[in-house]
């Protein structure tokens, strides 16, 4: 009977192969653990100089379109603009107050004017009232005179003067007065007197 080697039991040629595996899977671990950390350095570097590339404010408004300069300049054109219209303003309104009391100056001189000329036209209505009952009372006087008496003072008038008189008296003291005067002064103040009813309406 010859001898045969002893073969290993299954446990015994199990090992090796479960020892390469541990090997494999703890050096995979540490490439992937490398390899994480290799990629978080690198993000974090590309973050960084991202954000240290990336335009500030300030920067993107210089470098924008519109020049600070020329946003400075728009804004002094507005404020300038803003102050002129203030002062318009502040100018119309100082006119609108002068118009007013322009205009309640204007009302108040026509309401003075107003009740100067009715106190005018009632004096003016007095004097014509006092002149007419003068002229009345004075008629009167001539009236009551003898012909021969009131003739030299009719005479003395003006013959329109006379002619008013006459007018106004009663017809047979004006005829005696007519009577007793000159032929002249008779005929002048009859023509007047004839003349006033010349465009008398006959109907």
């Amino acid at each position: 009977m010859s001898a045969r080697r002893a073969a290993p039991p299954a446990a015994t040629r199990r090992q090796p192969r479960r020892r390469r595996r541990g090997t494999l899977a703890v050096i995979a671990a540490l490439l992937i653990g490398s390899a994480v950390v290799r990629l978080g350095t690198e993000a974090g570097q590309a973050i960084a100089r991202t954000s240290e590339d990336a335009p500030r404010p300030e920067a993107e408004a210089a470098s924008g379109c519109v020049p600070a300069s020329d946003i400075e300049r728009v804004l002094e054109a507005l404020s300038e603009r803003e102050t002129r219209i203030a002062a318009r303003e502040q100018e119309i309104d100082a006119r609108m107050q002068a118009l007013s009391i322009a205009n309640r100056e204007i009302d108040t001189r026509m309401a003075e004017l107003e009740a100067a000329e009715e106190a005018l036209r009632e004096t003016i209505a007095l004097a014509e009232s006092a002149a007419e009952e003068d002229l009345a009372r004075l008629t009167e006087v001539y009236e009551s005179m003898k012909p021969k008496e009131a003739v030299p003072l009719f005479e003395a008038m003006a013959p329109e003067f006379a002619a008013g008189f006459l007018g106004r008296m009663r017809p047979d003291a004006a005829a005696g007065i007519l009577a007793g005067m000159g032929p002249d002064a008779a005929y002048a103040i009859s023509a007047l007197l004839a003349g006033r009813n010349v465009g008398a309406p006959t109907e």
